[in-house]
């Protein structure tokens, strides 16, 4: 793993709370200043993080840069990490070619525009029967009582995961997003993490015994039929189900409300023209979108970028919200303007691990934001913008909580 000397070129102090709380100012000086910078990261390794737009788009769609580390090993080293690696990366987002088409092509069905589009009745459903829950209460935390419920309800729906189940999720996805910061909660990690395994070891046992129509189901069948996929990937591809199909909508939809409740003059403009709901997403998705950094990769070779030398095996993280906000890329890319209209931004990643849920994503975020704008037209903020406190954690960008009146 190397590490060249050039970290001090730039200061800018990276994941500490007040980076949290506003990350571009940060990203904008790396982005003049040293583009393809290295640092040293919360769990104590170095990474080369990935701040202007272009060299964002050449590093997520360039083949170098594996998603498996392990193919860095020599053979005995690699079948040891394999038997050792935890369930949670046995999935598509964590895999290469051949893998990785095997893996994603197994959930890709599901995912396809007119399987979500036929999803759209039952999530206006489960929207309006959110809002009726407190509509009387003329207030709300935005995330506990509705960004949060929709997509993990759609979710466990989608896979077959009894709905008393759902909270248990929150807890377990929140421990894992989240230990990408926090070294220190090594034992409640794994006690989380345990718990989670257990959990899809029982529920993938009973649909062996009772199958039903549901994703599940069929990926148990898939599994059952050969090699498409083993018992580990079967865990690994469900639980990334559960993890992903939440944790970004939940994200989508907080961040989209508050930048509204920031913007009122949007927001107004939006409420007034709902025709405007997907120029607004767009907006929604690059001007502060739910993942902040893409997840790990390594260089598989040593690769020259803008005059930095990545080494083989190092690490590499591209900052897609930064290169969203590049002005080399957005006009005006600090303001928020539901008018923009199409964007390339890279919210959902770019390559072969473009998000495989960006277009549930987008039909929940589309109905949640629409929805509510109608049934509360007062919707404002019900605290003070400086109180609220953003999530720890290096993946995710969301708020811990919104508290909204109405």
């Amino acid at each position: 793993m190397s590490h060249e000397n050039g970290t001090h070129e730039t200061n800018v102090k990276l994941f500490t709370s007040e980076f949290n709380q506003n990350p571009y100012p940060n990203f904008s000086k790396l982005r003049q200043e040293d583009p393809i910078h290295q640092t040293l990261m919360p769990n104590g390794h170095y990474s080369w993080i990935i701040t202007r737009y272009e060299d964002a788009v050449a590093v997520l769609k360039d083949s170098r840069f594996i998603k498996d580390y392990t193919y860095l090993l020599g053979e005995e080293e690699q079948e040891e990490a394999h038997a050792n690696s935890s369930i949670f990366v046995r999935n598509m987002l964590f895999s290469d070619p051949p893998d990785h088409k095997r893996l994603r092509g197994l959930v890709q069905k599901a995912f396809t525009p007119k399987m979500i589009e036929g999803l759209r009745g039952r999530v206006e459903e489960i929207t309006n029967e959110l809002l009726d829950r407190v509509q009387e209460k003329g207030q709300m935390n935005l995330i506990d009582d509705f960004a949060f419920p929709l997509p993990i309800i759609v979710i466990c729906e989608m896979l077959g995961v009894p709905s008393q189940d759902r909270d248990k999720f929150r807890t377990w996805s929140n421990t894992l997003v989240e230990a990408s910061n926090n070294p220190e909660n090594a034992e409640q990690i794994q006690t989380h993490m345990t718990e989670f395994v257990m959990y899809l070891k029982q529920l993938c046992a009973e649909r062996r015994q009772n199958p039903k129509d549901d994703m599940i189901s069929k990926l148990i069948q898939s599994e059952e039929e050969g090699d498409s996929l083993s018992e580990q990937e079967l865990y690994g591809v469900i639980s990334l189900l559960i993890i992903a199909g939440h944790e970004t909508t939940v994200n989508l939809i907080t961040n989209g409300v508050f930048a509204l409740l920031e913007n009122p003059g949007q927001k107004e403009q939006l409420k007034n023209d709902p025709n405007l709901i997907e120029s607004a997403l767009e907006e929604f998705l690059r001007y502060n979108g739910p993942v902040e950094f893409s997840t790990d990769r390594w260089a598989s070779n040593t690769v020259e970028l803008r005059g930095k030398t990545i080494a083989k095996g190092d690490h590499v993280i591209v900052a897609l919200d930064s290169a969203n906000r590049d002005p080399e890329q957005f006009e005006d890319p600090d303001v928020f303007d539901i008018t923009r209209g199409k964007s390339k931004h890279l919210a959902f990643g770019k390559g072969i691990h473009f998000c495989l849920g960006a277009p549930l994503a987008r039909l929940e975020a589309e109905v949640a934001v629409t929805t509510l704008l109608r049934r509360m037209p007062e919707l404002r903020l019900n605290t003070d913008p400086e109180a609220l406190e953003w999530r720890p954690g290096i993946l995710m960008r969301g708020l811990i909580e919104l508290p909204v009146q109405f």
